[in-house]
């Protein structure tokens, strides 16, 4: 749980820097693909072909794929047509997926109580966030339920391959960026706009920060700490980011806030946390 933790801390940040420095100024594949890339350099020293077996290869890297490369594309492409409150609104639905698709991958029944709570969550989220939609809002809402589902996809798919192929994680990552970078690249090949490159230092260190911090330790951070909790656990924790997001758009950017919905959604979203962990001591009596 303290990885989740540090995690959404550090994540509560990028929502603003993308929003106001790079959305709309930089072209989006080129900002996937150096995030991605400098997030593989940062695991380099750790990257491994001996021991590890195809499937293993194939599989990580197509989380990588799902959670960095694709889920990118949708999530940088909703700014241009949403606002960053309304990005934060629409991420709420996240805690659902990771619920589901992790149920199905273990093949059996959907587990009612962990969906109950997922959707408390979202529930939470939504009373914090909820404001007025903008006309454009159907576009920016698809874009970011895909980069939800990918981005599902890819946290819970690790999560099973950990438990069914468990290797040193450290090692396992620097495969997950590989296949984030080749998709990325793909991407900036076919669609990117080379006039569109970064032009301020301040664009370029924001670019370096995501991809080292942001996403090269965080993601690696985030899937560990995702190995370590039940996946009930990890759909609410996937909320928390928007609470601890608008502080940080409060206290730096100096937002205004409706504190009486900030509390009571948090509240919400705390309560389902702890009504998890009751069904879990349940089940395990």
């Amino acid at each position: 749980m303290l990885y989740l933790i540090i995690v959404t801390i550090v994540w509560s940040f990028s929502f603003s820097f993308i929003g106001i420095y790079l959305s709309g100024q930089v072209d989006t594949w080129f900002a996937v693909v150096m995030r991605v890339l400098l997030a593989f350099v940062t695991f380099i020293p750790f990257f491994r072909i001996k021991n590890i077996l195809p499937k293993q290869m194939v599989s990580l890297m197509g989380v990588g794929a799902c959670q960095l490369g694709i889920m990118y594309f949708f999530y940088y492409n909703s700014f241009q047509y949403i606002s960053v409150p309304e990005v934060l609104l629409f991420t709420i639905t996240t805690p659902i997926y990771v619920t589901i698709i992790y149920d199905l991958l273990q093949r059996h029944r959907l587990r009612l109580s962990y969906l109950l709570t997922a959707v408390i969550a979202v529930i939470g989220a939504a009373i914090i966030r909820y404001d007025h939609i903008s006309s454009q809002f159907i576009i920016g809402f698809l874009l970011i339920q895909g980069a939800n589902i990918v981005f599902a996809l890819g946290q819970v798919g690790y999560k099973r391959i950990m438990e069914l192929y468990p290797l040193p994680q450290h090692h396992a990552f620097a495969w997950v960026y590989l296949g984030a970078i080749i998709v990325a690249s793909i991407g900036w090949l076919i669609f990117g706009d080379s006039s569109k490159l970064p032009t301020s230092s301040i664009q370029w260190w924001i670019i370096v920060w995501l991809g080292v911090v942001a996403s090269g330790l965080c993601y690696f951070l985030w899937n560990y700490g995702a190995t370590k909790v039940d996946s009930g656990t990890l759909a609410i924790m996937n909320n928390v980011v928007i609470p601890t997001g608008i502080l940080v758009n409060v206290v730096i950017w100096h937002q205004s806030i409706d504190w009486g919905r900030f509390l009571l959604g948090s509240a919400v979203i705390v309560f389902a946390l702890i009504l998890h962990h009751k069904f879990k001591k349940l089940e395990a009596n």
